[in-house]
């Protein structure tokens, strides 16, 4: 069975503000890289061929670093929303583009994950699904809304956040449909397939799945969890093709500058022609290109910008400076 991909890559990314003024949220550096990078290379990895990237916000910035996929294995066309629809609008836009296949693999542009997409192919397959979506299980699921799942993990509900959860079950951003299913969405409507599209398939029997896998899983939405993709990837919680090879567990540029006395570590990236003065001590954080750390400074789970100075003995904690 042919298999194709989307990538919903439109959103601005409100709360990672101002990271997100002049970089849509998809293409901002996480392990040296832009994050759809690390995406795009999971789906080449499992033998998809075509990826639609359905871009919306500054979508202008995309195409000249992915091109036509050739560098990655992988063919990648681009579908703009001139105004946001929504992620089931988005999926209906960017469906347009796609060779025939069988079925489309959609990934939200905002998800980290160590999750099995050959086993979520297979468990659809294998359930002739409509749609299997990929879950994963949270400790408290009061901020997310939550999943209740039957026999078989057919999904019997989508539910709001609440105060006392069903379920610890959530939607985790990875969904495969049937393309027919994706036939059936409204054309130049804004469509949310969480609220609109997953409930009217359930409520007319359609053959609705929970693929479970409980790996890693990360939403990036804000700074920290920014800081903390970083830090896992180069450390290597979480794997991805997309990182960049290193030896240790921080990962410096050859043309930053780092003094010897320097103590770099827990996931840092250094990035080019940035330089770290004596006695620094740089710890899970980023450091923009062209960055200059003073002397003696402290830089701990933070994030620096591009071409920002700080001062001497400064101590960056659980920030972000020069945006």
């Amino acid at each position: 069975m042919s298999t194709s991909a989307i990538l919903l890559v439109g959103g601005m990314g409100t709360r990672l503000l101002p990271l997100t003024l002049k970089t849509p949220k998809p293409m901002l550096e996480v392990a040296g890289v832009p994050f759809t990078e690390h995406q795009i290379r999971k789906a080449a990895a499992v033998g998809i061929t075509e990826i639609i990237l359905a871009t919306s916000y500054k979508a202008e910035l995309f195409e000249p670093y992915f091109g036509d996929g050739t560098k990655f294995g992988i063919k990648i066309k681009y579908a703009v929303e001139k105004t946001a629809l929504g992620t089931g609008g988005g999926i209906k836009n960017a469906a347009a583009l796609l060779d025939p296949s069988d079925q489309v693999v959609v990934f939200n542009g905002d998800v980290l994950s160590g999750h099995d997409l050959v086993g979520q192919l297979k468990f659809h397959i294998e359930n002739k699904a409509d749609i299997t979506l990929y879950l994963t299980e949270v400790a408290d699921a009061r901020a997310y809304g939550c999943i209740e799942m039957g026999e078989g993990r057919r999904v019997k509900s989508f539910l709001e956040k609440m105060d006392k959860p069903v379920s610890n079950f959530i939607n985790a951003g990875c969904y495969i449909f049937n393309r027919k299913v994706i036939d059936q969405i409204p054309s130049d409507q804004v469509v949310s397939v969480e609220r609109d599209t997953f409930p009217k398939l359930l409520a007319t029997g359609s053959k609705v799945f929970g693929y479970l896998d409980t790996s890693y899983w990360l939403d990036i939405g804000n700074p920290a969890a920014l800081v903390k993709a970083y830090a896992d990837l180069i450390t290597g919680k979480v794997q991805s093709a997309a990182t960049p090879k290193h030896s240790n567990d921080h990962l410096i540029s050859p043309t930053a500058q780092v003094s010897s006395t320097a103590v770099i570590n827990l996931g840092t990236v250094i990035s080019d022609n940035a330089s770290i003065a004596a006695g620094c001590q740089i710890s899970g954080s980023i450091i923009g290109k062209g960055a200059k750390i003073g002397e003696n400074c402290r830089v701990i789970n933070s994030i620096i910008a591009q071409d920002a100075q700080i001062a001497a003995g400064m101590v960056v904690i659980s920030n972000y400076l020069g945006f």
